[in-house]
């Protein structure tokens, strides 16, 4: 239903009710909303939940946690599209799992000024314990959620954030499926990396010789940034990890995930790693494949269905 509100959100106009009812008929239904607490105990976090349309609230599903940690926004959907990430979410829910997202200090800037400036000068571990907690919430309250089996994902920001969160706490997520993602943010866009995790001011006396040959000392001032990566956590990989990035990305460097790739096979460790030929940072019509190889990854390592066909079905339009 779309309305017309006043500034005080009262209906002056009704401008379209959509009918819903085909989607219903096949089993469709809203995803949930829900609230809960971030790590501090205090701050309210906001989420949506969905699930398959044969959902049996005596089953057990693991759970999935789709991320974005900001912070200009986060992934709290205010619509519920059948396309885009939404509809993405709904039909991995399809699978057998249960799907959820949700803000995070540090996210949206239009909370707080707290809230948006929490993850300033740890750009890369802010949004973790957030997720952890809440993921930990709504198993507590559900006993459909298996909180031993949990896959986290997310594109751009949301790779950085997923394999973060798979290298941090290595005994609570299994699974991480991570594209584009900005792994190492001293070599990502030095704005962004300045303007949300800061630099640092350093100065120095310095002694130098003049035009007249008379030594003088003058102050030096230099601006550095030093962040944490991925790549310094790579000995820690315990679960399973899929790295995908597209090899012309024009916003993130694909040298982002080759640097956490070569630092995974100095540590040893096992890992899948695709790159989409031709691919910007949005992947454009590779999308659905894009998505067919994340369906079988979260299903073959947290269902166990290692099913060995090789053909996904693709959209015809795949050019």
């Amino acid at each position: 239903r779309s309305v017309l509100r006043d500034a005080n959100g009262k209906i002056i106009l009704d401008l379209q009710q959509v009918d819903m009812s085909p989607a219903k008929e096949i089993g469709w239904q809203a995803p949930e909303e829900f609230k809960i607490k971030a790590a501090d105990g205090a701050t309210d976090l906001y989420g949506v939940m969905w699930k398959p349309f044969d959902f049996d609230s005596t089953k057990s599903y693991p759970i999935i946690s789709y991320v974005y940690p900001g912070p200009q926004t986060e992934p709290f959907p205010t619509s519920f599209s059948l396309t885009g990430y939404t509809g993405r979410n709904q039909a991995l829910a399809q699978l057998g799992f249960v799907v959820v997202a949700f803000g995070q200090r540090g996210g949206s800037p239009v909370r707080s000024r707290y809230y948006h400036t929490y993850g300033y000068d740890n750009l890369r571990d802010y949004p973790l314990k957030d997720n952890k907690y809440g993921i930990e919430q709504l198993a507590s309250r559900h006993s459909f959620i298996d909180q031993n089996k949990v896959g986290i994902f997310g594109h751009s920001g949301g790779g950085f954030m997923s394999t973060a969160a798979l290298l941090s706490f290595p005994d609570f997520y299994d699974v991480a499926v991570s594209s584009a993602g900005n792994h190492d943010n001293n070599v990502y866009n030095t704005w962004w990396s300045e303007t949300h995790h800061g630099v640092t001011e350093k100065r120095k006396t310095v002694t130098e010789m003049n035009e007249d040959s008379v030594e003088v000392e003058r102050e030096e001032i230099t601006f550095e940034s030093e962040i944490k990566t991925n790549a310094e956590l790579a000995e820690n990989l315990k679960g399973h990890l899929l790295l995908v990035h597209g090899d012309m990305d024009n916003n993130v460097h694909p040298a982002n995930t080759i640097r956490l790739a070569d630092a995974l096979i100095k540590a040893g460790k096992r890992f899948d790693m695709m790159m989409l030929p031709g691919r910007r940072h949005g992947f454009g019509p590779y999308q659905a494949y894009f998505e067919r190889q994340k369906w079988y990854y979260f299903a073959q390592h947290l269902l166990g269905d290692y099913r060995t066909d090789v053909d996904f079905n693709l959209p015809e339009d795949l050019d």
